[in-house]
């Protein structure tokens, strides 16, 4: 399977959304809604439940399923007033210390003229800015999409880990092939390049582990294991993290960040 076979995959409009993954892993979620200075974005579902017995912060992107909710959802391309709703419901999980799952699925941030003149480039940026001091644990799960700035908003995490035909990357592979080559046909050259797949960015440490996906991996399919299991998984890391100290998780987070990128073993000129 080609890197773009992944791609492709991840964008299957069959696989469950962000929704399908809260209400299989959340009980009693109540979803919390709106930024407090423009609107509400549906193509951001946040709010507090019980992961099992514990209380935490969900935060999802979320695409719809069918043409009507797709539209309603920007077919998962979140405005401004999405990622500050999401800012909001991260500090206040900060401030009575629930830990956060972020569920990531966008081919990035929407980039119409009215999002850029409510500062969706700020939006982004100060969700970065703020996920990396966030005094309670964060966990990041890529579900199919991972695009640019759009996904990294929600991924500033002491771990992320990815499905197992998702994807993760700067840029869409089509894109890419547009600026390279100015000829998106290119397009499976470009996700070869981009090293996007979950194999590929857990070699070089972005992401901390894979989850095997279901053979029968679509949305209203009976792959209630496949839950349970991932839900068993996310409790026990949570649990783990809620151990360290303070100064423990902030330092790990920072040191997780900055080592993404170096290889001290190869000389700089091997690179250039």
């Amino acid at each position: 399977m080609t890197n773009y076979d992944r791609v492709l995959l991840a964008r299957d409009k069959e696989r469950p959304t962000a929704g399908d993954y809260i209400q299989k892993l959340i009980g009693d979620f109540t979803e919390l809604h709106g930024d407090r200075r423009f609107g509400d974005d549906k193509a951001v579902i946040a709010g507090i439940g019980l992961l099992q017995r514990q209380p935490v912060t969900v935060i999802g992107i979320e695409k719809g399923h069918d043409t009507k909710e797709k539209i309603e959802c920007n077919f998962g391309a979140a405005h401004p007033e999405g990622y500050r709703k999401a800012l909001r419901q991260m500090k206040l999980a900060e401030k009575f210390h629930r830990p956060i799952l972020c569920i990531v699925d966008t081919a990035g941030a929407y980039c119409g003229i009215g999002a850029e003149e409510r500062g969706e480039g700020q939006a982004i940026a100060e969700n970065l800015m703020e996920m990396m001091l966030l005094k309670t644990p964060v966990l990041s799960v890529v579900i199919g999409e991972g695009g640019s700035g759009g996904a990294l908003a929600l991924a500033v995490a002491d771990e992320v880990w990815m499905l197992s035909n998702a994807y993760y990357s700067v840029v869409s592979p089509e894109s890419c092939a547009n600026i390279l080559w100015k000829d998106t046909a290119k397009a499976a050259e470009a996700a070869e390049a981009l090293r996007l797949t979950a194999e590929d960015l857990i070699s070089m440490g972005v992401i901390e582990r894979i989850i095997e996906e279901p053979r029968q991996y679509r949305a209203g399919t009976d792959n209630d294991r496949f839950y349970r299991t991932l839900q068993k998984q996310i409790d026990e890391k949570f649990a783990a993290l809620k151990e360290l100290t303070t100064e423990e998780l902030l330092d790990r987070r920072y040191e997780k960040y900055r080592k993404i990128g170096r290889n001290d073993e190869r000389d700089i000129s091997e690179i250039l």
